[in-house]
């Protein structure tokens, strides 16, 4: 964690970056389950989604809150 923003988990990390993590992480299919959006549901991609996420501020939340509920579980021992 940089040391400037200690309390942001996410300062410093693209959308990019988040939902290639996601994605590696869980895949598609459990995405869609946990955040109920179609661009994880019908031929989902990185581009597609990144175009809807920026547009649409309460599932780009979302999905920031399945991200930091992922490397929370990755941080405990």
């Amino acid at each position: 964690m940089p040391e400037a923003h200690p309390n942001n988990p996410l300062h410093g990390i693209t959308l990019k970056q988040i939902l290639e993590a996601l994605q590696a992480h869980y895949g598609w299919e459990l995405l869609a389950q946990f955040v109920n959006i179609n661009c994880f549901e019908h031929e989902p991609s990185i581009n597609s989604c990144l175009k809807f996420l920026r547009k649409t501020p309460w599932a780009r939340a979302k999905v920031e809150a399945v991200y930091l509920v992922m490397i929370a579980k990755k941080e405990k021992p």
